[in-house]
């Protein structure tokens, strides 16, 4: 830590540390043909709603995304409710991926966990690829409103990534949206463009007064890939932005060059300048465990009684018994673990 850090680290990784996990999945693929989640689930974002706890989470077929919801009394039993956010019609931006990543919501991360409305309706950001397949083509980044957030309503792109700078012009990712001094800030990883072999991703952010004109920010990305040998060396993704005490957190995961992804935590005075803890937060867990080859993309949530719940996306290693769709079927789920 340098000496112009304006927060302790080693105090603040320990308030958000969550080294319990539960070990199974609390969402899982429906392996059901025909399902939108029949191949794999993913990217949960968790919040308070009506007395619950409410889930957004993308679901893969085989075609492309789109966005489920699932309720729960006790943040481990979670009942699937349907899709919220489909695909649209042809030649739509969402003819093929719809992909309900973030809502506004309350910024403390020991808070509520309540939504935030914007004129009178909730706020969200979408991210949806051009092409069928998984993850297929340069992804653009939107923003999404709804009376209830069960039906969503999808507005024009604000981010591609043909305007961006080189590090994201191979297409944009999860973004993170957050509102801060009556300014909202939209966190988002991208990739740069290779012709072949492995890419690199790293955060990044845009920032918008009236939500309607956006600005990346001059630093980026403002989260880079670590050294190499570091657990973030190739990707530096999913940005997940709280408060905490006198400082912000941003929960993100590491891709690594042994090919396994891990989560991770960076902390700010300032939204813009980010020092990473350098070990992961959650790393992988053992050889036939649900999170053997990624534990990946943060939502965190504090239960009333202040236990702090990390949701993420854990993936097996891949089998014939993981795998009982086929070669587009992988064993992809959500998990969760948990502080103190």
């Amino acid at each position: 830590m340098s000496s112009s850090t304006p927060f302790s680290l080693s105090s603040l990784v320990e308030k958000v540390r969550t080294p319990h996990r539960l070990g199974r999945l609390v969402l899982a693929p429906s392996y059901q043909p025909g399902d939108f989640d029949s191949h794999g689930v993913d990217v949960p974002f968790v919040y308070r709603h009506a007395g619950q706890y409410w889930m957004t989470y993308v679901g893969f077929d085989g075609r492309g995304y789109q966005t489920g919801l699932a309720v729960s009394d006790d943040l481990l039993t979670w009942a699937k409710q349907g899709v919220v956010l489909g695909r649209g019609p042809a030649g739509s931006v969402t003819e093929h991926n719809a992909a309900l990543t973030c809502i506004l919501r309350d910024n403390d991360l020991f808070g509520t966990g309540e939504l935030i409305k914007v004129n009178g309706r909730y706020l969200g950001t979408y991210h949806a690829y051009p092409k069928p397949g998984y993850e297929e083509g340069p992804a653009v980044i939107g923003l999404c409103t709804s009376d209830d957030l069960r039906h969503w309503e999808i507005e024009p792109p604000i981010l591609r990534a043909e305007d961006g700078a080189a590090w994201e012009r191979g297409g944009l990712y999860k973004s993170w949206l957050m509102r801060h001094d009556d300014r909202y800030y939209l966190f988002y990883n991208a990739k740069n463009e290779v012709p072949h072999g492995q890419w690199r991703e790293q955060t990044g952010l845009a920032v918008s007064d009236d939500l309607r004109h956006w600005e990346r920010y001059s630093g980026n990305p403002l989260l880079p890939n670590g050294p190499a040998g570091s657990f973030d060396e190739l990707f530096a993704s999913d940005p997940c932005v709280f408060r905490c005490d006198d400082a912000w957190v941003m929960f993100y995961f590491g891709l690594a060059a042994d090919n396994h992804a891990r989560e991770g935590v960076a902390f700010s005075h300032d939204l813009l300048h980010w020092h990473k803890h350098d070990a992961p937060l959650i790393d992988v867990g053992d050889a036939d465990a649900i999170d053997a080859r990624y534990a990946h993309k943060p939502s965190l949530i504090a239960s009333a009684d202040c236990r702090l719940h990390h949701f993420y996306c854990a993936v097996r290693q891949p089998g014939p018994a993981n795998t009982p769709l086929g070669n587009l079927s992988e064993p992809r789920g959500i998990t969760v673990a948990f502080s103190d």
